[in-house]
C-alpha cells in the first residue's frame, strides 16, 4: 500500500473501496482516486487522526489554497475561508465540512456551483498486519469550469492527498 523510501512511507494508488459511503459517487465521477498508507499502530480514533492529518497543513499547500481562493472567488466559487466560516467546529476538520461519519469512515465535502466534492478517509482495519488509511476522492462537475477547474488541479491535488496521508503515517509511529 506504500512505498518506503529511507523512513518515510509515500502513499500510493489503489482501487476505490466498494464498501465507502460514497461509493454511489464513483459511477458518474469527473475525478475519482484513492491512495492508501499503512500506519504504525492500531488507531481507534478516525477523527483524531483525520484532525491532525488536516489542520496546520505545511507552508505549500496553505500557498495554493490562497492563490485557489483568490482566482476561484473571482469566479464566484466559495472560497476556504467562506467553507471554514460556514460550519462549525464540531462539524469540519479545518476547513472540510464533515457531512457523514461511521465507525471507519468520515465524509468530508463541499457543494459549490462549479463541481461537488466527496472526500473518504476510509480506516481499514487489518488483525494481522497494519491499518490501512484510505483517502477516496469523488468530484462531480456541473459545468466547463469545473472540469477545467479539476484539471488544472489535478496533479496538485495528488501531491496534496499523498502529503497529508504521508502526516498521518509519521504522527501514527509517534
Amino acid at each position: 500500500m506504500a512505498i518506503a523510501l529511507g523512513s518515510l512511507l509515500l502513499p500510493r494508488r489503489v482501487g476505490a473501496p466498494v464498501d465507502s459511503l460514497i461509493a454511489d459517487w464513483y459511477p458518474m465521477a469527473f475525478l475519482l482516486d484513492t491512495y492508501a498508507v499503512p500506519l504504525e499502530f492500531k488507531h481507534a480514533d478516525l477523527r483524531e487522526l483525520a484532525r491532525r492529518m488536516l489542520e496546520r497543513p505545511p507552508w505549500w499547500f496553505r500557498l495554493l489554497l490562497g492563490l485557489r481562493d483568490v482566482i476561484m472567488g473571482a469566479f464566484g466559487v466559495k472560497t476556504t475561508a467562506q467553507v471554514r466560516a460556514a460550519h462549525d467546529n464540531e462539524h469540519r476538520l479545518d476547513f472540510f465540512p464533515l457531512l457523514d461519519s461511521a465507525t471507519d469512515e468520515l465524509i468530508l465535502g463541499e457543494d459549490d456551483r462549479h463541481l461537488n466534492f466527496r472526500l473518504s478517509l476510509k480506516l481499514q482495519r487489518n488483525a494481522s498486519g497494519p491499518d490501512v488509511l484510505m483517502a477516496t476522492t469523488a468530484v462531480r462537475c456541473h459545468n466547463g469550469l469545473g472540469r477545467a477547474y479539476i484539471g488544472l488541479i489535478r496533479p496538485f491535488h495528488i501531491l496534496v492527498v499523498r502529503s497529508h496521508l504521508a502526516r498521518a503515517a509519521r504522527w501514527s509511529k509517534a
